[in-house]
């Protein structure tokens, strides 16, 4: 597709760019006529800070760009009911679609248990990896999210971050860990543990739509981003 082409060379060719998230003059690379879309995916067992911080914050800046930015909630399969970590529930409308989705966001959840919900089913499912590998969209994990995106090939000799529970395993799969709070390795963005979800969703706002937005989304979440994005 013509426009996700345009967005993902914007925001990866780091020498053609002034601020981040900006091409050189400052020219945001979306905006409302063509608006970054972002898929957040849900599924049994997902922890809810993981997924409500980017909703959160993307949404607000979405808001606050007059349309930049478009956020949909969706699922791994058909629509329907999600249940979550600790038994909210979501009316999920949609399933995923990766021809309409510039970003899709996997959370993370239920890590530790090996036979509940949560991202290990996610894991197991060798037909949803396939599709997901194949996704031609930014790949973004949250928290053990990001072991998804590891089961599925795509963080294998990349530089990555996951929940410090998950390290350890992240690196036994060949990725290579990052001890930061936010990894960008171009078109691969991982977080941390749980509320490193807020950071992570306003590095895409900044890397996107330029700093001068995400700052305004932090004053108005009255929230200031921890540690340093590292970027390959």
């Amino acid at each position: 597709m013509e426009r996700r082409a345009f967005l993902r060379a914007s925001a990866l060719s780091v020498g053609t760019m002034g601020a981040v998230g900006t091409m050189s003059g400052g020219a945001a690379t979306a905006s409302a006529q063509a608006p970054l879309r972002v898929q957040v995916l849900l599924f049994d067992g997902v922890e809810e800070q993981d997924f409500v911080a980017p909703v959160e914050v993307l949404g607000l800046a979405g808001r606050m760009s007059g349309g930049a930015v478009t956020t949909t909630l969706v699922t791994s399969g058909r629509p329907g009911t999600v249940t979550c970590t600790y038994g909210s529930t979501v009316q999920v409308a949609q399933g995923w679609s990766p021809d309409r989705a510039d970003v899709l966001v996997v959370p993370g959840g239920g890590y530790a248990d090996k036979t509940g919900p949560g991202v290990n089913r996610l894991a197991a499912d060798q037909g949803f990896l396939r599709r997901l590998a194949a996704a031609d969209a930014l790949r973004v994990g949250i928290c053990t999210g990001t072991m998804v995106w590891s089961a599925a090939g795509v963080t294998k000799g990349r530089n990555a971050t996951t929940h410090t529970g998950a390290k350890t395993d992240l690196a036994a799969q060949g990725a290579n860990v990052v001890n930061a709070r936010v990894v960008d390795d171009g078109d691969l963005i991982t977080g941390g543990g749980i509320t490193s979800g807020l950071d992570v969703a306003l590095w895409l706002v900044e890397r996107f739509l330029g700093a001068k937005l995400a700052q305004r989304v932090e004053t108005v979440l009255e929230y200031e981003r921890r540690g340093t994005v590292w970027r390959a």
